[in-house]
Formats: C-alpha cells, structure tokens, sequence
C-alpha cells in the first residue's frame, strides 16, 4: 500500500477519502501521530502527517523511526515524502517541484538509525543512491499524467533547523552541490532503506533559499504559505495519479 508523508503545509490530505484512523506503537516510542487510511480515486493509501495534525513537531524532533516502523507495520509497501523546500538551484524557484535524486545531511543529534543497541547487530545499507528509483519513476510518470512539471533529480541538503539557513550556509550547501535544502529528507530515507521500504520525495519549492531571488535580504515568509497553498494543491493531483497507477 502506498504511504504518504506529509510535510509543512500538508497537515492532511483533502483529497483523501478517509476510512478510519489507527493510533499504533512501536518499539521506538510514539509516531507524530494516527496513521490515516483512505482511498484516493478509488486506490487505498495510508497517510501520515510528518509535524503532527496540529503541526506541532519541529524537524530536529520528529521521532522519525517510529513513523517509518509504524507506516511499515500497517502494510505501507512504499513511501513517498511530500517535502517544502527552499531552492538553491536557479531553475527551482518557488512554485516549481523536484523529485530529487540524491541526499546531503547535514543534521546532528537525530535517532538515525534502527541498528543501536548492545543485542543488535550491526548491520550496513548501501545508500549509494538513497532514492527508489523504482518509485521516483513512478512518481515522474505520474507528473506526467497529471500534466504538472516536475524537475527530474536534484540533490536534496538536509539541515538541522528549525531555524533557516544563513546566505553563507546556502553558499556553502551550493559549493557542495546541493540543489534545495528541507529540515526532513534524512534520517527519513535511510531509515526507509534499513527496513527496506522503497521511499522517494516529491519537493515542493516555496522559497529562494537565504540569499537568493526575493530572499536575497531576508525569507519572505508573508508568501511562503500562499506559495504552499497553490503548489501543495497541484502536488496532490500528483499523488493521486500516483495512488491509481498513473
């Protein structure tokens, strides 16, 4: 069954015809919330909001390995992410969407991975490419279906938050390659990989990164939510032509 997370702006899914929703536990402690089961055009999905329904959870303290364990103990096959973003990229300006193709971290501090502990083994994933390529397929293919443009790869710079980042720290994420910076795209995709659940983002842009465009002085914050309004809108139609196939 195909799960979708939601990011900032995507509390929950309008679209999504709800059937029932499941509080579930886990050994790593409480998810951001119920997980949300209904259908979308028909096709069932499960839903989960990554900040919590009431949009309460900074980044730096989602319990991020009890909403994947969670998502995968109720029958979630696959995982998309749905991320607000700030582009970096000069083609990712706000109201574009990407589906990026590889990961930076730059977090700290975070439960990052399942295998901690005296009686577990230590066990290595090959994160050499951190997305599905299966499922970022199917969700460009989905674009595609719902008439909506999307940028194909990028790298996706993950920081700390909650605050922004300086134009110097956007520099720098630029020297190092970095397309769009979020506070969300890891430890979320290893963790997906250490339970081998196939996970791809679909990024939403609804800022200049610090330095860059209308935020080249200051994050102009009085946009970004008409911004997350109009594209999270045209992201949904994304997934539900994911949800059904294409």
């Amino acid at each position: 069954m195909l799960a979708i997370i939601g990011g900032s702006g995507l509390t929950q899914l309008s679209n999504l015809e709800v059937t029932h929703r499941r509080a579930v536990r886990t050994p790593y402690g409480e998810p951001s919330g119920a997980i949300t089961f209904g259908t979308l055009l028909g096709a069932e999905v499960m839903f989960l909001a990554r900040h919590g329904y009431g949009h309460t959870i900074p980044p730096h303290e989602v319990n991020y390995r009890a909403n994947l364990w969670a998502l995968k103990s109720e029958g979630a096959t696959e995982i998309v992410s749905v991320a607000s973003v700030g582009g970096i990229r000069s083609e990712l300006g706000p109201g574009t969407m990407a589906v990026p193709d590889q990961i930076l971290d730059y977090t700290w501090g975070r439960r990052s991975t399942y295998f901690e502990g005296g009686d577990v083994p230590v066990k290595h994933v090959d994160f050499t490419e951190p997305y599905s390529e299966t499922l970022r397929g199917k969700l460009l293919a989905a674009a595609a279906a719902a008439s909506e443009q999307v940028f194909d790869g990028g790298v996706y710079a993950t920081t700390q938050g909650p605050r922004l980042e300086t134009k110097a720290e956007i520099d720098r994420l630029e020297r190092d390659g970095a397309d769009m910076v979020g506070m969300t795209g890891m430890p979320e995709a290893s963790l997906a990989r250490e339970i081998d659940l196939p996970y791809a983002t679909l990024a939403v842009v609804v800022n200049h990164a610090a330095g860059r465009g209308e935020s080249a002085r200051s994050i102009p914050f009085e946009t970004i939510e008409r911004m997350l309004h109009e594209t999270l809108t045209r992201a949904r139609r994304i997934i539900e032509r994911l949800a059904v196939g294409g």
